[in-house]
């Protein structure tokens, strides 16, 4: 009786040839293998989630810099109408104001104005100084005092003249001369701060 022949798994009985690898060789490739593309695929869902992630805060980055510019133009928009405001309240509260000081103190500006040129007219010749009627009395009583004080030499001529207001009032000399018409400047005031206020709502 034969001996049954025993199955070696190892051998390649196609061929005849022993297997070039061992079976444990395989299995150690086979797991490099997979320990490679796991480290491969760990690194591209890694990048990937850093790529989305950078994609993400990009996209953060631009709505907080479009709410930031938003904020900031309410902003200067706020600020701009508050300063309007303030300006228009100045000029109201000074429009109001004026008119009740002067009525209360109507020579007050001529003296102050007085004194100014006074200080700078001790030699000339002669000066003239125009006041309102309802002024004429008071004004050249003091107006005598004040060039007086300054040390003014020359002649001071003090005249009424009507459609002056109260506490307005021209002075005149040789070669030149001021006055103080309180509607002229408030004119000129108007158009000053309507240009302001123009200029800032502009674009």
């Amino acid at each position: 009786m034969k001996a049954t022949a025993k199955y070696l798994f190892d051998e390649d009985f196609a061929s005849g040839e022993k297997p070039t690898i061992t079976v444990v060789e395989a299995e150690r490739r086979r797991a490099d293998a997979e320990s490679v593309a796991y480290r491969k695929g760990f690194a591209a869902a890694q990048e990937q989630a850093q790529n989305e992630t950078a994609q993400k805060l990009a996209a953060a980055l631009s709505l907080i810099g479009d709410a930031m510019a938003r904020i900031e133009k309410g902003l200067a928009g706020i600020e701009t109408r508050l300063e309007n405001e303030a300006v228009e309240v100045a000029v109201a509260v000074g429009g109001k104001l004026a008119p009740e000081l002067i009525a209360r103190q109507p020579f007050a500006e001529i003296a102050a104005l007085a004194t100014e040129c006074f200080r700078h007219l001790v030699k000339a010749p002669h000066v003239t100084v125009r006041v309102g009627a309802d002024l004429y009395d008071e004004a050249k009583h003091k107006l005598e005092e004040i060039a007086a004080s300054r040390g003014f030499e020359g002649r001071l001529i003090v005249l009424s003249e009507a459609g002056l207001a109260p506490g307005d009032c021209r002075i005149e000399w040789a070669d030149g001369g001021v006055a103080r018409d309180r509607a002229a400047t408030e004119t000129i005031i108007n158009v000053c701060v309507t240009r302001y206020l123009g200029a800032k709502v502009e674009p």
